[in-house]
C-alpha cells in the first residue's frame, strides 16, 4: 500500500485535485492499454499519450511502469477512515471496521478497477514482487496512525508486529480470495476477526 499521499478530497487544494484527477486518468488509460494490448506490450510512451500529458509528466506521478498499476487510491481513504474510528475499538477492531467503511464504499467502476489491477498483480511476475515491496511499504504509515491509538510512537517494537500481522493476514486473505475483489471483503474480514480472537487454532483430532 502506498499511504505516503493523503488523497482525500477533503484536505486537498485545486491544484492537489488536479494532481489527483490527473493520476486517476494515467491509471485508467494504462488499464485499458493493458487490457486491450497486455501489459509488456504498452509503453509508458503510449499511456502519457492517451492522456496527452508527457513521458516525463507520467514519471512524476509513477516512477515505474509498475507503480500505475501498484498505485492504490483507497490506501490513503483506509488511513483516513482508520483515524476516524472511535477510540474504545481496540486495534484491530478499529482496522476492521475502516476496512468495512471503505470496501463498502467503492463503486462498481472502482471495483472492477481493482480486479484489473488484481488480476495483472497476480500474472505478472515483476508485479507481483513490486506488490510485496509495496506492502512492506504500508508499514510505516499503518505503524503511525495505529501508534497514535495507543500513545506508543510508530518505531514501538509491539505496534509494529501488530501492523506486520494485518498486513500478513490481509495477503493471505487475498490469496484466499484468488484475487477476487468480490470476494475479498468477506476474507479480509474474517481474516481479521481471527487476528482480533487471538488466533485460536484448536484441535479437531
Amino acid at each position: 500500500m502506498d499511504t505516503k499521499r493523503d488523497d482525500s478530497p477533503s484536505r486537498l487544494g485545486l491544484r492537489e485535485r488536479k494532481q489527483v484527477k490527473t493520476r486517476g486518468l494515467l491509471q485508467a488509460e494504462a488499464l485499458r492499454l493493458f487490457r486491450e494490448q497486455g501489459y509488456a506490450e504498452t509503453s509508458v510512451n503510449e499511456i502519457a499519450e492517451a492522456v496527452e500529458v508527457s513521458p516525463s509528466t507520467f514519471y512524476r506521478y509513477f516512477p515505474t511502469k509498475e507503480d500505475v498499476v501498484l498505485y492504490d487510491a483507497f490506501d490513503p481513504i483506509l488511513i483516513e477512515a482508520l483515524r476516524a474510528q472511535p477510540s474504545e475499538l481496540n486495534l484491530i477492531g478499529a482496522v476492521r471496521a475502516a476496512m468495512t467503511s471503505v470496501l463498502g464504499s467503492s463503486s462498481g467502476a472502482m471495483a472492477t478497477q481493482m480486479q484489473e489491477r488484481s488480476d495483472l498483480m497476480l500474472a505478472v511476475p515483476e508485479l507481483r514482487r513490486g506488490m510485496l515491496d509495496a506492502m512492506l511499504a504500508s508499514v510505516e504509515p499503518l505503524a503511525q496512525v495505529l501508534g497514535e491509538r495507543v500513545g506508543r510512537s510508530p518505531d514501538d517494537f509491539d505496534v509494529r508486529n501488530v501492523v506486520a500481522a494485518v498486513i500478513g493476514v490481509g495477503l493471505l486473505a487475498w490469496l484466499d480470495a484468488g484475487g477476487r475483489v468480490h470476494d475479498f471483503p468477506a476474507r479480509i474480514d474474517a481474516a481479521l476477526a481471527h487476528l482480533e480472537a487471538g488466533l485460536p487454532l484448536t484441535n479437531r483430532r
